[in-house]
């Protein structure tokens, strides 16, 4: 399947609700726990997606369009949800999803990308040059990479509590994808 821009939107407009459906109020347990050192909770994950949505996403976008490649991406801080979610609560980090992902998507539209704008390249600090058909690509999969990681590490919490039946959901299986750049 190749990158459709009206098919990024409609996904990347679902995440937020999607979140917000499966997430809003339930306990801590299942909102604060983690795999085990140096992994991330789903409280953790939505802070780095908070902070992807501030900047990452349509600020490279307009970088792209901006400069071309004559302009390196910041380097992403796949951490500052450490420091930026301090203090606040899982459903003010939904909320606060929410509101940042509408006004994201709001700017895309209100670019009027056209077929060749979407082949614009641009220069990402580890991986070089890149299309703005790829980093909007790349949104979407990133999205779906964090909605599976939520899954997994909630999954995770129960992996000692279903006994046998854990050789039968791949959920307990799966380690994680990302590489660390």
């Amino acid at each position: 399947m190749e990158h459709d821009l009206q098919d990024t939107v409609a996904l990347l407009a679902r995440t937020p609700t999607t979140l917000d459906a499966f997430l809003r109020d339930l306990p801590e347990s299942w909102t604060r726990s983690n795999e085990g050192a140096e992994t991330w909770s789903v409280f953790d994950i939505l802070g780095h997606l908070i902070h992807g949505e501030r900047t990452d996403w349509m600020p490279r976008a307009r970088m792209i369009l901006q400069f071309g490649e004559s302009k390196a991406f910041e380097p992403f801080d796949r951490l500052a949800q450490e420091r930026e979610s301090q203090g606040k609560s899982l459903a003010r980090l939904l909320d606060e999803f929410a509101l940042l992902r509408g006004e994201s998507l709001d700017q895309l539209r209100d670019l009027n990308l056209r077929p060749e704008d979407l082949a614009r390249r641009g220069r990402h600090p580890a991986l070089g040059v890149v299309t703005l058909s790829q980093l909007l690509a790349a949104w979407v999969v990133h999205d779906l990479t964090h909605l599976h990681q939520i899954s997994r590490v909630m999954a995770h919490q129960y992996r000692n509590a279903v006994g046998p039946w854990s050789k039968y959901l791949g959920v307990l299986e799966c380690a994680g994808h990302s590489s660390p750049a």
